[in-house]
């Protein structure tokens, strides 16, 4: 014989009481408010905690004219609020120093330094990725249109550049994470090329 709480007449007598509406409108506020608590500016907010990082990369550079991607791997060090190093192992060693406005570059014996404000479309890529990792919402805005998909625990952040000089180079940038941590860098250019970069653990300093 069916059990008393699972009486029919019962359970609609449960649903149309004034506990069970207050209930499920406290779910119901509970659901949305939720929601509307992560957005960009909450992620911004989160990423900004971050003051330094240090992490492995894989990048793969999807050419054209190539059969398979070059692919290339290395450390990425991060200081709040405005230093980077990309610092590539393989296939070969190289290291990109970003500090402030100047880019250090070295390959090899070759060595070369860069005004960013000389260069105003690679001054515009190197800050969607420091404006992401520092959280910097208004620098990001400077150049890109930005939308969020996702969660707190699986989010993607796109960047829509709004300069045209900038959108004849590059297309989208995609950038996804996991809370406060960033995971992939995917950047797909004008001309159909493509990279995607791996943020995998933690190296060791």
């Amino acid at each position: 014989m069916m059990p008393f709480l699972h009486h029919p007449i019962f359970a609609i007598r449960w649903a149309r009481s004034p506990a069970s509406l207050a209930i499920g409108l406290l779910l119901a506020a509970i659901g949305q408010s939720a929601f509307a608590a992560w957005d960009l500016q909450q992620l911004m907010d989160t990423l900004a905690q971050n003051k330094s990082g240090h992490t492995t990369f894989v990048e793969k550079k999807y050419i054209a004219m190539l059969d398979k991607p070059v692919e290339s791997s290395g450390e990425l060090v991060y200081t709040a609020p405005d230093g980077l190093e990309k610092r590539t192992i393989k296939p070969k060693p190289e290291s990109m120093v970003i500090n402030g406005g100047e880019l250090f570059i070295e390959r090899g014996q070759q060595k070369h330094r860069l005004q960013l404000q000389a260069y105003p479309e690679l001054a515009a890529f190197i800050d969607s990725i420091r404006g992401t990792l520092a959280g910097d919402r208004k620098a990001l805005e400077r150049s890109y249109r930005l939308s969020l998909e996702g969660t707190a625990e699986h989010w993607t952040l796109q960047l829509l550049p709004l300069n045209e000089k900038m959108l004849a180079v590059i297309k989208r940038i995609s950038i996804t994470g996991v809370r406060d941590q960033v995971r992939s860098i995917e950047i797909t250019q004008a001309d159909g090329d493509s990279s995607l970069m791996t943020i995998e653990k933690s190296a060791t300093p």
